[in-house]
């Protein structure tokens, strides 16, 4: 039998990021521009470890400067972010990462190396995805052993 999948894993890769200086306007773009709906906020240790600080969501740009009735024009992305970040570490299973989403209530999580340094982000998509292929291989095996059982009986 196979290990348990793990946020390192399953995280993708590639993840937009930000810094807490960045104007509010250059984030909103880079959600556009990268199709994303979430940016993690970063901070250099030094050039080889980036540390999470933040996130910031399409949600925080609308509820809190565009509903607020604020004036974006001067607004960093550390004036909005959200500092509260639940992080995953590589060795995190699949399981870990289901229950720390629902207690907290998000959907998406930074994953960090043993140092801290960002290396990826699972969103509850990722995991969606994992649990329906699972889920059709149990369905297949279900459907294999009605038929050999069939197959069997004259």
């Amino acid at each position: 039998m196979k290990d348990p999948l793990t946020a390192g894993d399953i995280c993708t890769r590639i993840v937009t990021i930000v810094y807490p200086s960045m104007a509010v306007g250059e984030a909103a773009r880079l959600l556009r521009e990268h199709h994303v709906g979430s940016l993690v906020v970063v901070e250099e240790a030094s050039p080889d470890q980036r540390v999470v600080v933040g996130m910031l969501t399409d949600r925080d740009i609308a509820l809190g400067v565009v509903a607020a009735d604020r004036d974006p024009h001067g607004m960093r992305v550390g004036d909005i972010m959200s500092r509260d970040v639940l992080t995953a570490r590589e060795q995190d299973s699949v399981l870990d990462l289901l229950a720390s989403m629902r207690r907290k209530g998000v959907r998406r999580i930074p994953v960090t190396d043993a140092r801290g340094t960002l290396i990826g982000i699972v969103a509850l998509d990722d995991v969606l995805e994992i649990v329906a292929q699972e889920m059709q291989a149990v369905a297949s095996a279900v459907g294999a052993s009605q038929k050999h059982e069939q197959a069997a009986l004259p």
